[in-house]
């Protein structure tokens, strides 16, 4: 895979027509899309729960690392984007019970909304192969 570009989709019809990708590996670099609290029934998870929302953009993008050939041991950044930046704990600790050991640098930031307004959270993660 060196220097190709290789596209992971997450099965979203809006993949072709926006034109985007669950994530990207070029080479050893992986960047994972940003990820919302959806299920696999296209609800959102965890409404009003910052915790387990965090928990499932975890879940989506340690499923699009694997597909990667990644895991989140290989992760070197976290942005973990919340509506309420006050609420940042408990994204915390959701990131903490994935990444106490990896440590991996993450940025938590406050964005006005979301597309849903259901979804109080995204993650986006960078990951790099040895």
């Amino acid at each position: 895979m060196n220097g190709t570009r290789h596209l992971i989709g997450s099965g979203s019809p809006l993949e072709p027509e926006i034109g985007f990708s669950r994530a990207v590996r070029v080479g050893p670099y992986v960047a994972v899309a940003g990820t919302a609290p959806i299920g696999d029934d296209g609800a959102t998870v965890g409404p009003g729960d910052v915790h387990a929302q965090t928990v499932r953009c975890l879940d989506i993008a340690e499923r699009a690392l694997e597909a990667a050939g990644a895991s989140l041991d290989d992760v070197v950044r976290t942005r973990i984007m919340l509506t309420d930046v006050t609420t940042w704990r408990e994204a915390a600790r959701a990131h903490g019970e994935r990444f106490a050991s990896v440590r991996p640098v993450t940025t938590f930031v406050e964005v006005s909304r979301f597309i849903d307004p259901a979804w109080l959270v995204e993650v986006e993660v960078d990951a790099v192969l040895p």
